[in-house]
């Protein structure tokens, strides 16, 4: 357990800090858990088993797809018009469309992969060439909003799943889509939303320079954008509709892909997979892999149990109680990401419940705040993702997600007490 500690500090760090290139980090942590004989090999490399290891490398080919035939440019071109004016209102129109493609979208992974490539063509037709903050800005809009604001979507993204699936196995409650909305959306997606943009506006401060009259106007669609268009289509309503049929959204996305890499089907050569990046995917691979770990060798209910001890819990101090459980699901994302968290903090309800006093339900729903309060992108891998498609630094991506962390915690989750009061869910 001492090496797995040891491991993941060094690792977290070296991505957190960017000392080192995502893909060294990565590897190094392969060699080092083989050699040092943490964990089995099956624990070790079981990110490259994980559906979002296949996600985030189809998405990759759709994107590529969509630069490669001009249909990024075709549909930016068409959400131009709406999204033009000012780079205010160009960044705001982003984080909402992020927001609302979660409404029938399941998958973070597959809304970047679909939403990037055409903010990259939206940048292009504005003027945001590539190196202009404005063009950064534009890709964390879409990168950080689609995995912290779809928190208030039940089905929206894996953390969420994984805590209605360990709530329901250990403790017996069931969450309805509609009253989890309520509970979360004013705070978590609207208020945070709002100050996102606010964020993104003041950290990467730009101008649109084209109007969008100068837009170069498209040449008529072509055969291969036609038939990109059909492969998308089909894989959107797959997507939306995962709850009738039950394809996990991976794998739906990889048969897109290969559709697109399909002679005579596809729209580009499959030597066009050589030019596919497949760093993200091994930080990916790397990341699930050392959460597998740190849970497998218990050293992730060890550290649960050690916040727990010192945590100031208290019976009939709501506000104590409700900032102490923040911070908690805060810090358990912080150590195995946003998806590893809430099976660990799930499993700490009961003697959270009783140190509390607080209803199990409010006790549950507080680490929906505390996983969606990312300050470092590698807690996130859509973020990672977004990063790598946009060609942004992780470096730039964490300026501002630390800043969003903090100004999460300090304004969001006293609005979010506020706000669970006036519903009488804490007492």
């Amino acid at each position: 357990m001492v090496g797995t500690a040891f491991l993941l500090v060094l690792c977290m760090g070296l991505w957190a800090s960017a000392l080192l290139p995502e893909i060294v980090t990565a590897l190094a942590f392969f060699g080092l858990a083989m050699l040092l004989k943490l964990a089995p090999a099956e624990t070790v490399f079981s990110g490259f088993a994980s559906q979002a290891f296949w996600l985030v490398l189809s998405g990759m080919i759709v994107g590529q797809a969509m630069t490669r035939t001009g249909l990024g440019a075709r549909m930016a071109r068409v959400l131009a018009q709406r999204l033009s004016g000012s780079y205010p209102r160009f960044i705001g129109g982003l984080v909402v469309l992020s927001f609302l493609l979660a409404l029938v979208m399941p998958s973070n992974l597959g809304r970047i992969a679909l939403l990037v490539p055409v903010t990259l063509a939206l940048c292009d037709g504005f003027g945001l060439v590539p190196g202009r903050p404005g063009r950064e800005g534009a890709v964390l809009a879409v990168g950080v909003a689609t995995p912290i604001l779809s928190a208030a979507i039940l089905p929206a993204n894996v953390p969420n799943l994984v805590m209605a699936g360990s709530a329901e196995r250990l403790l017996g409650l069931h969450f309805s889509y509609l009253s989890y909305f309520v509970l979360h959306f004013p705070v978590l997606a609207l208020a945070k939303g709002i100050m996102l943009v606010a964020l993104i506006v003041r950290l990467f401060p730009d101008e649109l320079a084209a109007p969008i009259a100068e837009l170069q106007a498209l040449p008529p669609l072509s055969g291969a954008e036609a038939r990109l268009a059909v492969i998308l289509a089909g894989t959107l309503a797959l997507w939306m509709t995962d709850s009738l049929h039950g394809l996990p959204p991976a794998w739906v996305g990889l048969a897109g892909a290969v559709l697109c890499l399909l002679p005579g089907i596809g729209v580009m050569s499959a030597d066009a997979f050589g030019q596919v990046s497949l760093r993200t995917c091994f930080y990916i691979a790397a990341l699930l892999g050392l959460v597998a770990m740190v849970n497998a060798t218990g050293l992730g209910e060890r550290l649960g149990h050690a916040l727990l001890a010192v945590a100031p819990l208290t019976p009939h101090a709501p506000a104590q109680n409700f900032a102490v459980l923040t911070g908690i699901g805060t810090a358990i994302a912080l150590l195995v990401t946003a998806n590893g968290a809430p099976a660990l903090y799930t499993a700490l309800t009961p003697d959270m419940v009783k140190a509390s006093g607080l209803p199990v339900l409010a006790v549950v729903s507080v680490q929906v705040i505390g996983y969606s309060t990312l300050f470092l992108p590698y807690q996130a891998p859509p973020i990672v993702f977004a990063s790598e498609l946009g060609r942004v630094p992780l470096r730039r991506a964490a300026r501002l997600t630390v800043a969003f962390g903090f100004v999460s915690l300090l304004v969001a989750a006293p609005l979010d007490y506020v706000w669970w009061r006036l519903l009488g869910c804490l007492k």
